[in-house]
Parts: C-alpha cells; structure tokens; sequence
C-alpha cells in the first residue's frame, strides 16, 4: 500500500520538480502544500469533532458519574451522546492512521527517488548499484540516494538537484554526524512540534470547565492527546534515520497545520457565534 501511495505521490513530485526549474526542496514545498489543500476537508471534520467533543464534556461526566457502578449503561448512554451530538468517537483513530499512511508513503519516496520520482527501471538501479559496490566496496541502506550522490554528475537519468538553501537534502542525519547542516531542518520540525501540541492543549484547555472538580478525559481524549506527542517523537526518529528531504516535508507540514489550526478554529467559532445570534432571535 505504502508503495502504491508513494509511486502517485512521485508523479506529483516529478511534475512539481520540472515546473520549478529542477529545485528539490521548492519542489517538495509546494508538493507539501498541495497534499494539505487536499486534505483540507478532513482536516476541517477532525478540528469541528474535537471542538464537539470538548463541548459535551459536562455531559459525558455526567453519565461518567451517574453510571460509575456500571460500566455497561455507561457505555450505552456515551454512545448515546456521540450519537446524538452526530460524534463518532472513533474519529481521532482514522485521523492518526491516515496521519502514519501518509509519512511513511513520503518516507518511501525521498528515499529511493530513482524508483518513485524518476521512474527509472529497476534493472537500471540495480546496475548503478552494482558500480558503486565494485568500486566502493560497498552501498548505504539508502542506494538510490547514493547513486544520486556520486553517479548523477556523470548521468542525467538519476540527476536530481537536492541542494536547497545551501543544504543537501540527500543527506542523513545519522550518516553525518559531525555536519552540523544536518540539524537544522529537524531542530525547526521539533521546535514547531511543540509550537503545535501548546496550540492543540490551549485550545483543549480553553473548553473545559475550570469549576468541575474532575480531570477525567474520555478514551478518545486520551487517544488524541497521546498521539499529538507520539507522532513528533516518531517523526523525529524516522528524520534522524532518513534524508532531509523527508524533515523538509514534516517541517512545512507542521507549520501549514499550525496555521490550519488557528485559522479553522477561528471559522468555526464565528460560525457557531453566527448560529447562537441566529437562534437568540
């Protein structure tokens, strides 16, 4: 699956590389941005649900403690509530499972370009490989980003121009430890990780009832809140292991999301504004 979904995102790649003048990172920029607009709609659904959902969280401790000696009637009336407030609690899983699909089909396409974004044959790589080895004496886990590395100078078939801003973004973090270049996208991916999850929590914050004495958060509270700190944490281990192709991607993602977050959550606090006023008259 992941290599399906890879092979199409290297079309789009491919494109977006040729219309830029061959330029791998402004390519991988814009690619970033147009997989956000697409995924803009579920973006807009998860963000209104976990909105929603803060909303009846009086209700849900509610039933929480009218049915805390039973645990069956309480889960039939919380489903209830999802139910009636058209909630499916199960939102935050689809969002996170499409979140994992969608970086490790990236993950697949910055590191081996050759096969998804230059569309070469795999006889052809294959063959490359075999001349670094015979030469080398051996190849890196990432072949085709080292047959870009030294072959592309000599043949324009694996020639793709990764220098962007005076980084090479063929390079791996953990391969190039004493390049303190390395660094740079990452230590911008985590800084707007955090930026990201204080947003996510002020606005969390911000819909609970500050007078109920209970902390209690329901599962799918639970599920989102610890994967707002998995996915970084993830991420950030995969970038130190990938090239920075693919912590260029995270970076610009992550703060597209930012900007999604609190443009969204102002559309639909004027929304639900406008609708109360309606009502009120």
């Amino acid at each position: 699956m992941f290599s399906f979904i890879a092979n199409i995102f290297g079309y789009l790649l491919e494109w977006l590389y040729n219309v830029v003048g061959s330029n791998y990172g402004i390519a991988i920029i814009l690619f970033t941005i147009l997989l956000r607009v697409i995924l803009l709609p579920i973006t807009m659904k998860q963000q209104q649900s976990m909105k929603k959902t803060a909303s009846i969280q009086n209700k849900m401790k509610e039933i929480q403690f009218k049915y805390k000696n039973n645990p069956e009637m309480m889960n039939q009336e919380i489903m209830s509530l999802y139910k009636k407030e058209n909630l499916s609690p199960f939102s935050g899983c689809i969002s996170a499972i499409l979140q994992i699909v969608i970086i490790l089909s990236v993950f697949y396409l910055v590191s081996r370009p050759l096969t998804y974004m230059k569309k070469l044959d795999s006889s052809i790589i294959e063959g490359y490989k075999n001349e670094i080895i015979q030469e080398d004496g051996k190849i890196s886990n990432y072949s085709e980003i080292e047959i870009i590395q030294k072959k592309s100078n000599k043949n324009d078939d694996v020639k793709i121009n990764m220098n962007f801003m005076g980084l090479d973004l063929s390079k791996v973090p953990s391969q190039n430890l004493k390049d303190y270049t390395v660094y740079i996208i990452p230590i911008l991916y985590v800084v707007s990780s955090v930026l990201s999850i204080k947003l996510t929590t002020n606005q969390s914050k911000s819909k609970e009832n500050k007078d109920s004495s209970s902390n209690e958060m329901d599962m799918t509270q639970q599920m989102n809140k610890s994967m707002s700190y998995m996915m970084p944490i993830m991420a950030v281990s995969i970038a130190f292991v990938a090239p920075l192709g693919l912590a260029l991607y995270w970076f610009i993602s992550n703060v597209l999301m930012i900007i999604e977050r609190i443009l969204i959550n102002k559309f639909i606090d004027y929304k639900n504004n406008k609708t109360l006023m309606i009502d009120s008259h």
